[in-house]
């Protein structure tokens, strides 16, 4: 009998440490809610802060564009800056505006470089491209009787110090070869060719391979 009360007494006093487990439980369930929201909160305000950047930056380049078109080309300058130095990765269509307006500045070197990695982005089909090949142009020509003049050099801002957007597809036609895989290099018995050591058999880079090509940073393929 001692021992049936003894059995009895065990049971209750699981059932009951049960019960203050459970309690605690619940009583902490409030807890792992609210850190839940906050999670949730401070995600979506980063999200928030991040889109409201991405469209002050925005603003920034169309008053760059317009001063572009106003013959404002200083300001226009800084307006450019100001947007390559608050991006992650440059927009194709900036590449344009700063290298035509780099020349209106005397930077030529500079405006061709620019205007190269939108022809390479874009092609022949960029919103832009016949103009871009005819400011960079006109921007090799100017940069020819500036250096056979000896002139003093100007601060250039080139490319390669930055991350360019490739666009949604991610690829880009290899400026090596220019599409073809294979290099052809003039010696004193002729042409000779050589597999292009950088790009696909496609004549393709992929965006990071291109990011890479500009800063010297690509290896070539075995």
């Amino acid at each position: 009998m001692k021992q049936l009360r003894l059995y009895t007494n065990l049971i209750k006093h699981h059932r009951f440490a049960h019960f203050i487990m459970l309690a605690c439980l619940l009583s902490e369930l409030p807890a792992f809610a609210q850190d839940d929201r906050d999670r949730t909160l401070a995600q979506e305000y980063a999200a928030q802060q991040e889109q409201l950047k991405k469209s002050m930056v925005m603003r920034e380049l169309d008053s760059g564009i317009y001063f572009l078109d106003e013959g404002l080309y200083e300001s226009a300058d800084e307006k450019f800056r100001y947007v390559l130095a608050n991006v992650k990765s440059v927009p194709s269509d900036l590449t344009f505006y700063f290298g035509k307006n780099s020349f209106h500045l005397g930077k030529y070197k500079q405006s061709i470089d620019w205007l190269n990695k939108y022809i390479q982005l874009k092609g022949t089909t960029g919103q832009f491209s016949e103009e871009a090949l005819d400011w960079k142009k006109k921007s090799e020509n100017e940069f020819l009787k500036v250096k056979s003049q000896d002139s003093k050099k100007v601060q250039e801002l080139l490319s390669q110090n930055y991350t360019i957007d490739c666009g949604p597809s991610g690829k880009v036609m290899c400026p090596v070869c220019k599409g073809d895989h294979v290099v052809i290099k003039k010696t004193a018995f002729g042409n000779e060719y050589k597999t292009c050591p950088y790009c696909n058999e496609h004549g393709i880079l992929t965006c990071e391979e291109y990011n890479q090509l500009l800063r010297g940073e690509l290896q070539q393929k075995q």
